[in-house]
């Protein structure tokens, strides 16, 4: 966000200084020089009587400071024309002296002092500023509590919460939230089914506020949020359907670690603010800005946790095989997330294996089972294979290509198999397939994915929902600053 007008400034120069900082202090005669030899303007952030020795303003309100980005006192400004051509901080006589164009300034004094930090970037008083300054560039509504209202309990009631107490999205927050991006809050990120509203930038930063992101989540949001809304991804299908599925977030490049995201203990679990919050923060959008409310739109015959918050890093530092990013076609290095329309994990056992061919029957007898055994090529599915489960393939150089073939292999259902009525169960496929051999996921069904904790023979499935044109495919976006 690019500040509003600085308050003008007459030319030449101007010397911003705080009684609370030693190097002001120490420079109080240099002032009284350059006061003496021309058009000086001092402005004081604290003590109005400071400094004594020359004629100053009180920057009261720290309107000048803010608008005119000082982040170091004493901070010495040339003027011309009304616009900065140059800028000192701290004491170096040989700077102020280029800067000033006066020679021999503070004689006696050492020749450098550090600075002190400026009140207008004082943590404590940052968001009250940037609020009081930068305010009026918001356009969400603005709703008045009483004052003996709960503003917890007033969320919760006006039905913007997820069933767990939200942050509130004051004007301080939201701004300092936006801080995290360089978009302008007023772009339209994606339009938000079911109610198809304009999710702006602002918008999602509100949510993210609630969902207690911190601003370096935001991109990761933005960019979970232009996946969801796409044809391909199907949010408002992923949402109003009776199956237990939601946005599964999958995040690579860069930016895991950035974030210090969690892909190994406990990866799908709790514990880690950027793993929860910015899944979190996506499933609030959808609620408060598209209208996705469970009952509703929403409705699943069960649901399950994880359409709280679904999200999780690559652990592609210890991963034998490329991102799942690279496989799905982004560049090395590139920071992106994939969604996917995913159920609640489920663990697969297998302690036994040392060999890949027979780690495979495991992890292909479990995926068979994927909604019911006897349904083949209707959902995907996302495979976490676990770091010691990984190393059983990486050992024999099975690549991610050469395991995904293996688990297609083993995954060719006999069509007598799966029919209705076969084994004693109704469901299964016409009877007309009785002759065939069916896949039980499509060519690019599975999404192999490396994460999790280095000790346990384990890994995870992830079942889809409806997948292709009629229900959700995988979508993979860049996350951009």
């Amino acid at each position: 966000m690019s500040p509003a007008p600085a308050p003008a400034l007459p030319d030449g120069l101007a010397v911003i200084v705080k009684r609370d900082c030693a190097t002001c202090r120490l420079v109080e005669p240099v002032l009284a020089e350059l006061a003496a030899a021309g058009r000086l303007t001092v402005l004081t952030q604290d003590d109005p009587a400071f400094p004594a020795s020359v004629e100053h303003d009180h920057d009261a309100d720290l309107a000048v400071s803010w608008h005119w980005a000082i982040e170091t006192v004493p901070t010495v400004l040339r003027i011309e024309g009304g616009e900065e051509v140059a800028r000192a901080e701290g004491w170096m006589r040989s700077r102020w002296e280029a800067l000033t164009g006066v020679s021999g300034l503070g004689a006696g004094l050492p020749e450098f002092r550090p600075g002190c930090g400026s009140l207008s970037v004082d943590p404590d008083r940052v968001d009250e500023l940037r609020a009081r300054f930068s305010g009026d560039r918001l356009r969400s509504r603005r709703v008045e509590l009483a004052s003996a209202e709960d503003e917890m309990e007033a969320l919760f009631a006006r039905g913007w919460t997820d069933g767990l107490p939200v942050v509130p999205p004051t004007p301080e927050r939201v701004l300092r939230m936006l801080e995290g991006t360089s978009r302008e809050p007023d772009e339209v990120v994606a339009v938000v089914p079911p109610d198809l509203v304009a999710g702006t930038v602002e918008k999602v930063a509100v949510n993210a506020v609630m969902a207690g992101c911190l601003p370096e989540h935001l991109p990761v949001v933005l960019a979970a949020l232009e996946a969801a809304c796409t044809d391909e991804f199907n949010v408002h299908g992923v949402l109003a359907t009776t199956m237990p599925v939601g946005p599964v977030i999958v995040v690579n490049g860069p930016i895991r670690r950035r974030l210090g995201m969690n892909s190994g203990v406990n990866a799908l679990g709790q514990g880690n603010r950027a793993n929860l919050a910015i899944g979190r923060a996506l499933q609030l959008v959808v609620r408060n800005v598209g209208g996705g409310r469970p009952g509703e739109v929403d409705r699943a015959t069960h649901g399950n946790p994880g359409k709280l918050s679904f999200c999780f890093a690559e652990d592609e530092e210890g991963s034998p095989w490329e991102p799942l990013s690279v496989s799905r076609g982004a560049p090395a290095g590139t920071s992106t997330v994939t969604l996917f329309a995913g159920e609640g994990p489920r663990c697969v056992v297998d302690q036994l294996s040392r060999t890949p061919e027979s780690l495979a029957g495991t992890l292909a007898s479990c995926l068979r089972t994927v909604h019911h055994p006897k349904l083949p090529l209707g959902f995907d599915a996302v495979l976490v294979v676990g770091p010691e489960h990984a190393r059983v393939f990486a050992d024999a150089g099975w690549d991610r290509a050469r395991i995904v073939e293996e688990l297609h292999a083993r995954l060719q259902l006999p069509g007598d198999e799966i029919v209705r009525g076969a084994g004693g169960i109704a469901e299964g496929v016409p009877e007309a397939f009785a002759a065939l051999t069916l896949p039980k996921f499509r060519p690019d069904g599975i999404l192999l994915v490396h994460a999790g904790g280095g000790a346990g023979l384990f890994s995870t499935i992830i079942g889809g929902w409806a997948n292709g044109d009629v229900g959700s495919q995988p979508v993979t976006k860049e996350i951009l600053a």
